[in-house]
């Protein structure tokens, strides 16, 4: 089965094969992994007691990271994705 890569800064739908599909999707995970490393050093959830203090606010705060970096690379993210998936073999005609 073939399944629709959308890329939301081009906007047009192309039928992916699976391999290529595969591909972008762990380039756009590496983007997301990228952005929340940099979220956490611009100090995004250091906030002393938001969640009320304890040893758990650091681990919960890492996962909140991660989600708003994947939701940056849903809405487009910085490119890096389309980058990576180049560089891991992808060709431009297939994002």
């Amino acid at each position: 089965m073939t399944e629709i890569l959308m890329t939301p800064a081009a906007g047009i739908s192309r039928p992916q094969p699976p391999e290529q599909t595969q591909l972008m999707n762990k380039a756009r995970e590496m983007e997301a992994m990228f952005l929340s490393e940099m979220l956490a050093q611009g100090g995004l959830g250091d906030a002393p007691d938001s969640f009320g203090g304890g040893i758990g606010e650091e681990q919960f705060g890492s996962f909140l990271r991660m989600e708003q970096a994947r939701l940056m690379v849903d809405r487009g993210g910085i490119g890096l994705a389309e980058t990576l998936f180049r560089a891991m073999g992808g060709t431009e005609n297939e994002l």
